[in-house]
Parts: structure tokens; C-alpha cells; sequence
């Protein structure tokens, strides 16, 4: 299930809508999955990161095909390794508000 106020079936939300924002992000605090930090941020509490030795959960959801794939492989990666669907590159922008970069 993905939290915060999507648009479609492929996980674009009110605030990223593109044909390549096609990813759900699951958060370490809550474990579910959002489309962005903007939709957790309506959520009810503090958004926490996923540290790097954590990097091989499967946190990320390709809205396309619904596949999992882990941290590690989605920050590897600018399309699903499971359907193609291309992801947006300008996210990389964003990529501290969900993992420690430190």
C-alpha cells in the first residue's frame, strides 16, 4: 500500500508527477512506502533515514511493475532492473532525506 496523496496507479503524487516519477520510497520510521518526502512530511511524525548498513532492504517500490528492489540497487541504478521503466534522475537531488549520505 502506498501513503500520501498519489495521482495514479504508478505511485506519482500531487507533488511529482512526471512519466518518471514512478518510485515509492518505504520510510525507516514507519515502514511504508510514499512517494516522496513531501507526502511523509503529512504524515504524523518525523521522518528518520535509512543508514548505509542497512542498504540492501528492499525500500524501494517501482510503481510500474510494483517490484522491490533494495537500497543499494536503486541508488546504482536510473531504471527498474526488473520492467525498464525509467526513473527520475533529479531525485538524486532529494536522496538525503531518505538515506545517510554521511
Amino acid at each position: 500500500m502506498i501513503f500520501g496523496r498519489t495521482v495514479d496507479d504508478q505511485t506519482r503524487c500531487i507533488h511529482y508527477h512526471t512519466q518518471e516519477d514512478v518510485i515509492a520510497i518505504k520510510f525507516k520510521c514507519c515502514r511504508r512506502y510514499y512517494p516522496c518526502h513531501l507526502c511523509h512530511e503529512e504524515a504524523d511524525h518525523r521522518a528518520q533515514t535509512w543508514p548505509r548498513n542497512e542498504w540492501s532492504e528492499p525500500a524501494v517500490l517501482c510503481g510500474v511493475c510494483k517490484g522491490e528492489m533494495s537500497i543499494h540497487t536503486y541508488l546504482a541504478t536510473s531504471s527498474c532492473p526488473n520492467c525498464g521503466a525509467r526513473f527520475n534522475e533529479r531525485c538524486a537531488a532529494h536522496t538525503h532525506l531518505y538515506f545517510q549520505t554521511t
